[in-house]
């Protein structure tokens, strides 16, 4: 890996410029990859930052840095430029052979204990694809920050006790009449996530032929925070199936947790109620006593931070936030607030735990519960970062939290409780259409570049439909090209496929840019997509499969025999040469580094797509199977094999698996 590298160099030119100039305090400069090769691996720009201090040309301080550097561990040049740079190049054989025997640890994170939450889909439907972009960045997150080294808690906050689920009660009990046992015997037959989407887009359009049915959704919220009617034991059904549901659809995307977080546990366990006496004592909220919301608790928002509209339950804009209602019943900002404090350990107090199910690695899944928990849980909480990934339209909320630990002098938590915000998903028209989705010719949602999903008006595309018809488009692909190929791992093969289709997808853009998801884009095996990625990471596994057959060389034995070779195929200058090759597959980790601290996973995916494209062209233009100068193979075979290790983490810390064959 570079970084480790790049932190020496840093430290040891820094140490430099102290002794050799005199400097207390080392001007802030970065250690810099160059474009090519050709003008070194690593590049340094110190000496501009110093001329102003030192008076002197950078391109004088940078020699005299050159000139006092000594002999460096695995920097086997230091040159400088005309313009002043210190390009630096590295020690090719010790570096590539070091990395091939795993001599380079990964950079480490702080060791701190983050805490990241997302998916926190509404339990009372089906997933849909506007799902997908939370899930697949907050597991990639996870999984950037544990290559890292930093421990992570994931978890996927449940709202048990939302609208949502209480349209969804009012339409069993008003729409259709059923009792607790006939929505079992329903959950029973199967697909019941489906079912309650149809029937949520039903409850929707009964509310608006009536504006006092919505009576009934506030009468069954209040059952389902105080539980004990038969609206709340439906609720807790219904919600347990889902979630289950939802967990099998994240497991075909290989994306877990460990902790799934229930809302109404915040309420049943008092919570909310002791940080409400907390915000109350510090003046954090206060009773309104006039005008439009008289009886409601609110806190005054910050200057600076503009709050939607209708942000208030009057419907207009207003400097205060609802915490709790006039009707005593507390916003979703509140519960937000206490959950927030329990993950830092600022409340006091803790959840009781339960097994909920036994995740694919054997280890259990656990929940809270207001309820007797069990013996001996892990130790949930107590993080000292934590990263909550929501939609940007959640910005404004999620900022009050921060108002709300500042307010109460937690300047180090606000600090770090991190929004990781992203923006919407939508569907191409041909993707729409492909999978059921009709848009009438003369609507207006026609004259849009793309279509929008909506899971109140039941307008949208779910997530096990759209992975099982790429499964079905990758497995005729899969059979076309390997007829031979067994049907377990012809199925197992385009399901993973499907899912590295999907999931680089919805990596590759800016976060803040909209995807507008097009199937056959995504699932093509030429571009930017994931099954390319795939595809050269197979192509490296069956160069070494040939080697084995035709020279009974395996990796472990052209990694031995590098020591006694010479590095003539290590010092070409060309783009796609050997060096430059295994250089760009170290750079792993500082890619890793850059996209934890910006939090764009565009990042990955490009770097991971520039590789597999430079290998690609390596694999061309220089023989491994038929080159017959040994050392020259041998050294090639080196740099695919270092290229299948990095470019198989980089899927891994994206979430894709690779195949056996494509």
């Amino acid at each position: 890996m570079i970084l480790t590298v790049e932190r020496d160099v840093h430290e040891r030119i820094a140490d430099t410029i102290r002794r050799r100039f005199g400097v207390v305090d080392v001007p802030a400069f970065a250690v810099e990859v160059p474009p090519t090769r050709a003008l070194g691996d690593l590049a340094v720009t110190v000496a501009f930052q110093l001329a102003r201090t030192l008076r002197k040309p950078p391109r004088a301080i940078a020699q005299d840095i050159a000139d006092s550097l000594g002999n460096m561990p695995g920097v086997a040049r230091v040159a400088v430029a005309p313009n002043g740079y210190l390009n630096l190049s590295l020690d090719r054989k010790t570096y590539l052979v070091g990395r091939l025997r795993g001599q380079v640890p990964a950079a480490t994170g702080s060791g701190e204990k983050t805490i990241v939450e997302h998916t926190a889909i509404n339990p009372n439907k089906a997933a849909h694809i506007g799902h997908l972009r939370n899930a697949a960045l907050g597991d990639t997150l996870v999984r950037a920050l544990r290559y890292r080294g930093t421990p992570v808690e994931v978890q996927n906050y449940i709202d048990d006790t939302g609208v949502q689920v209480a349209d969804v009660i009012v339409g069993f009990q008003q729409l259709e009449h059923k009792t607790l046992a006939d929505v079992r015997a329903l959950a029973d037959a199967g697909r019941f996530d489906y079912y309650c989407w149809d029937l949520y887009s039903r409850v929707t359009e009964w509310y608006d032929e009536a504006k006092g049915r919505l009576d009934l959704r506030a009468a069954t919220l209040h059952d389902l925070e105080h539980g004990g009617t038969d609206a709340a034991s439906m609720g807790a059904f219904i919600v347990d199936r889902i979630v289950r549901a939802h967990l099998r659809t994240m497991a075909r995307l290989n994306i877990d947790y460990d902790l799934l977080t229930y809302e109404g546990d915040i309420l049943r366990l008092q919570f909310w109620a002791h940080a409400f006496e907390i915000l109350k004592a510090q003046g954090a909220v206060f009773l309104q006593t006039e005008g439009r919301l008289a009886g409601c608790w609110v806190m005054k928002i910050d200057e600076g931070q503009e709050p939607p509209e209708k942000a208030d339950e009057a419907g207009e804009e207003s400097r205060e936030k609802v915490i709790v209602r006039s009707n005593g019943v507390v916003t979703y900002v509140g519960k937000d607030i206490a959950n927030q404090f329990w993950k830092f350990g600022l409340l006091g107090r803790d959840f009781r735990y339960r097994h909920f199910a036994t995740r694919r690695d054997g280890t259990p899944l656990w929940s809270t519960t207001s309820e007797e928990g069990e013996p001996s849980p892990p130790a949930f909480g107590n993080a000292k970062r934590i990263y909550n990934v929501i939609d940007s339209r959640q910005m404004y909320l999620q900022a009050l939290l921060v108002q709300a630990l500042k307010t109460l002098g937690h300047p180090a938590e606000a600090e770090n409780s991190v929004h990781f915000s992203y923006e919407m998903v939508a569907l191409s028209h041909a993707t729409a259409r492909e999978l059921g989705y009709q848009v009438a010719p003369d609507s207006e949602e026609a004259r849009k570049p793309f279509v929008e999903v909506s899971g109140r008006k039941g307008l949208g595309v779910k997530i096990d439909d759209l992975l099982d018809l790429l499964t079905r488009k990758a497995s005729a692909e899969v059979a076309q090209r390997n007829p031979e190929m067994a049907p377990e791992e012809a199925a197992r093969t385009a399901s993973q496929i499907a899912v590295a289709a999907i999931r680089y997808f919805m990596l590759r853009y800016s976060r803040g840019k909209v995807i507008v998801f097009d199937m056959e884009e995504a699932l093509s095996f030429e571009g930017e997509t994931g099954p390319y990625l795939q595809y050269a990471v197979v192509r490296a596994n069956n160069i070494f499969h040939k080697l084995r057959e035709r020279h009974g060389l395996t990796e472990t034995g052209v990694v031995g025999a590098l020591d006694g070779l010479p590095v003539d195929e290590l010092d070409g200058s060309d783009a796609h040469d050997v060096w430059a090759l295994a250089f760009e597959a170290s750079r792993l980790d500082e890619i890793v580094e850059q996209v934890v601290r910006s939090l764009e996973f565009s990042l990955l995916a490009k770097y991971a797509f520039g590789l597999a494209q430079t290998f690609n062209a390596f694999y061309h233009r220089y023989p491994i199977l038929n080159e017959e100068q040994v050392d020259r193979r041998y050294w090639r075979a080196a740099a695919a094999a270092y290229v299948r290790a990095q470019l198989t983490r980089a899927l891994e810390i994206m979430g894709i698996e690779v195949p056996t064959r494509m």
